[in-house]
């Protein structure tokens, strides 16, 4: 079994060193630490042993590129790997000196797991290990050119609408109805430059006083240069339908807006206000079981007032999950300890202006069930070609509010749409991305519960990774400013407060 490839100095300092079975660090830097003072005992100028394991190893002008095995390893097979080892390094490092091999050392462990996996050699040559890390994708290529293709269509589309909108406006000149805003001109003024102007007025309707126009000069080139500038409102009426056009076809964006009313900040902020933001990233199984959770969560901090820098921040602690807390360096550590308030360690000294200072941040991490805020059931079965899935949601942690719920249900692709039966809520199929978004407005403990059922040609594996997102304005640990007081005196201050909930990453395995 190979246990590790390393490239070291001559010194034995290990420059990058992957371990193919599991192994401490200490452990590995001994060996390499180990391996010049052996050198020099042994007779063969390839490998070297000890009690324990054998070095396989080759020169590299000053440094060693070296292999550590087991001593029951096949020596033969080793030095043949170790002289693919030396062919890799040169295909991702100009030079064999130190400072390159460290600037390059993601590139040559991963080349190094193309070639040992588990600590036995793959059957793979040079140029196939160039291929796998280059991970060079068809489908990607295809989906690029794809895409290429559709925002193609889209501008051919909008300058055919354009066009349209032109012979419009021109006809409505030849048959001696004057157009908004150009009544003036005649009907000679109305080409080229104008064009567009005439095309934006038509779509975007104002509400302006309509003001006399000026009479039209004969010839005159600050006229002629006052409507060619106008010309560049093609553009931006082309920008702007591309826009569009690109929201219509990836519904985030729409999600993103949604999102953003949902944290709209409070309208009055006050000059001491406080973001309080949490994201979860959690992992379930789809059999059940909570394989990982983790929630990150911070107090921002933003005085824009002077006269309130010297303050103190009264915290709420009600969480009984048994949350990590850690405050700024620059906070009052024991104060915070014994009263639950933040504060400068020098009283004296005034917290930043106009900045989001970031005073104190919260973890938790657990695998324990019964703290996942949104179970998600998904169960597909089997039933001759197709695939009937049901899927059930329940809020599990009551106080929260979830808003703009999102539940992306992965499809099989090219077997068309799904038949939706009975549905809470309302659902998107995104036939482009293979997906199944169901969405829900809000989620909390009066609509705590609901379901889905659809039908479509596909396996249960189909159907999975699950993943969900959400925004809340309530935080999942209950951590709260209930309070701010002035340093000197003690007097109340007056402050606002934004909470968000967000998800990082949210997936049923």
């Amino acid at each position: 079994v190979l246990l590790a490839a390393a490239v070291c100095t001559k010194a034995g300092k290990a420059i990058v060193s992957r371990q193919f079975v599991e192994m401490t660090r200490t452990r590995i830097e001994g060996l390499l630490a180990a391996f010049p003072k052996l050198m020099n005992t042994g007779k063969q100028h390839t490998f070297v042993e000890t009690e324990s394991v054998r070095y396989v190893y080759q020169p590299m002008e000053k440094l060693y590129m070296v292999l550590i095995t087991t001593k029951n390893s096949n020596i033969l097979e080793d030095l043949e790997t170790l002289r693919l080892f030396s062919r890799v390094i040169p295909e991702y490092c100009r030079a064999l000196e130190e400072n390159e091999i460290s600037e390059h050392c993601f590139d040559l462990i991963f080349a190094f797991d193309e070639i040992v996996a588990l600590g036995y050699r793959e059957n793979v040559n040079l140029a196939q290990i160039r291929t796998f890390t280059e991970m060079d994708s068809h489908e990607e290529k295809v989906f690029r050119a794809v895409r290429e293709t559709q925002e193609r269509e889209a501008k051919a589309e909008m300058r055919r609408k354009a066009k349209e909108l032109q012979q419009a406006r021109r006809d409505a000149e030849r048959q001696g109805k004057k157009a908004p805003g150009f009544g003036g001109f005649g009907s000679s003024a109305v080409s080229g430059g104008t064009t567009a102007a005439m095309i934006t007025e038509t779509i975007i309707e104002t509400e302006k006083p309509k003001v006399a126009p000026a009479p039209a000069r004969p010839s005159g080139p600050s006229k002629a240069l006052k409507l060619g500038a106008k010309g560049k409102e093609v553009d931006n009426f082309v920008d702007k339908l591309k826009s569009e056009g690109e929201n219509i076809m990836i519904s985030v964006g729409k999600r993103s807006t949604e999102a953003a009313k949902v944290l709209a900040p409070p309208v009055n902020m006050e000059s001491v206000h406080m973001k309080i933001e949490e994201k979860i990233s959690l992992t379930c199984g789809r059999d059940g079981g909570l394989q990982n959770m983790e929630l990150h969560g911070m107090i921002m901090l933003h005085i824009a007032d002077e006269k309130f820098a010297r303050i103190r921040l009264h915290v709420e602690n009600e969480d009984k999950r048994g949350v990590q807390l850690q405050t700024h360096p620059n906070v009052d550590k024991k104060l915070f300890t014994a009263e639950s308030q933040i504060g400068l360690k020098n009283p004296e000294k005034s917290f930043p202006i106009n900045s989001d200072v970031g005073v104190l941040k919260w973890r938790l991490q657990t695998t324990e069930e019964s703290f996942i805020p949104l179970t998600i059931n998904c169960w597909p079965s089997e039933s001759g070609n197709t695939c009937d899935v049901n899927i059930e949601y329940e809020l599990q942690e009551e106080s929260l509010e979830l808003n703009d719920v999102i539940i992306t249900i992965p499809l099989p692709s090219g077997v068309g749409a799904p038949v939706i039966g009975e549905i809470d809520g309302e659902y998107r199929h995104d036939s482009r991305r293979s997906l199944l978004e169901w969405c829900l407005p809000v989620i909390d403990a009066k609509n705590k519960s609901g379901s889905l059922e659809f039908s479509i040609a596909g396996q249960p594996n189909d159907f999975f990774p699950v993943q969900v997102s959400f925004v809340s304005k309530k935080n999942y640990c209950n951590i709260q400013v209930t309070k701010v007081t002035q340093v000197d005196g003690n007097s109340p201050v007056r402050f606002s407060t934004e909470t968000t909930f967000l998800v990082d990453k949210y997936e049923i395995l």
